[in-house]
């Protein structure tokens, strides 16, 4: 470890700079996240009055009393985690072959492939469109319709086909000499050597999932199938037309402000927890698969 006396000033001047920059990015970034948590756990009169800051005010768990003991916020949860575990997979067995299958040069129509899907990060059908093809492959309303319509992500094929390239061609050679077909390459070979961005691939995918929001809105009527995101947009709107929940919210426990933070930390806690996992191949996978020799 170097000294801090043997660095110069203008390295001195920059290190502080850079540091004061990094913990400035570190409060706005985590700040959110605090100010969430004290108002769930505020009372509806503190968190109405703006008088929340950085810890609670009153403190209280009524708000998380409020939304636990509903039926629908259980099953919503429940359809979350389904479309994200299952959406998740489905993704990583669409991606990983075809970023192996694009990232091999004997590939017939290599180049033009790679074209077709980078332009579709580009442009795209729209809206309508894409609304009114879920509607022709009867996908509307349908848990199998948001975990398949969403599985396939351009940007995340990209990222690991260039990881995929930046792997030493000597090892398929040397699967293929000891008889190795494509399927056993990428099974043994290369996904075993790509768990770094991999694992990012999976961590794109799950927050992607997740957060989705407004096509499983648009695309769902049923209330049974509805994930976390949309009951929160849901209960937010009903809390705020219930006249009389307006009326007695100043004299009571929580309000909607604090219902709505609590259902938000509810569903930031899982992100929260397999984050860490997954941090560690993060940076890796970012770094190899987003640079090409």
């Amino acid at each position: 470890m170097i000294s801090w006396n043997l660095y110069s000033r203008g390295d001195k001047i920059f290190s502080i700079v850079v540091s004061l920059l990094i913990g400035m990015f570190t409060i706005a970034t985590l700040y959110p996240f605090i100010y969430i948590a004290a108002v769930s756990f505020s009372s509806g009169f503190a968190a109405q009055a703006g008088k929340v800051v950085l810890t609670p005010i009153q403190l209280t768990t009524e708000a998380y009393k409020y939304i636990l003991v509903q039926p629908e916020f259980w099953i919503s949860y429940r359809n979350t985690f389904i479309y994200t575990i299952g959406g998740t997979i489905l993704s990583l067995l669409f991606i990983i072959p075809a970023a192996y299958a694009l990232s091999r040069p004997q590939l017939i129509g290599r180049r033009y492939f790679n074209l077709f899907i980078a332009f579709t990060m580009w442009f795209n059908a729209g809206l309508i469109p894409f609304y009114l093809n879920m509607r022709d492959l009867n996908l509307l309303d349908s848990m199998f319709g948001i975990i398949l319509a969403f599985a396939v992500n351009a940007f995340n094929i990209i990222l690991l086909r260039n990881f995929f390239e930046s792997l030493p061609q000597s090892f398929e050679e040397a699967a293929r000499m000891d008889g190795a077909n494509d399927f056993q390459i990428l099974w043994k070979v290369f996904i075993p050597l790509s768990k770094p961005a991999i694992a990012t691939i999976t961590l794109f995918c799950i927050v992607a999932r997740w957060n989705g929001f407004f096509w499983a809105m648009v695309l769902l009527q049923s209330e049974d199938k509805i994930p976390l995101q949309v009951f929160l947009r849901h209960t937010l709107a009903t809390l705020s037309d219930d006249d009389e929940f307006a009326m007695t919210q100043l004299e009571a426990a929580y309000s909607a402000e604090t219902v709505t933070a609590a259902i938000i930390v509810c569903s930031v806690i899982p992100v929260l927890l397999v984050y860490p996992w997954i941090q560690k191949y993060f940076e890796k996978g970012i770094l190899l698969g987003g640079v090409k020799e």
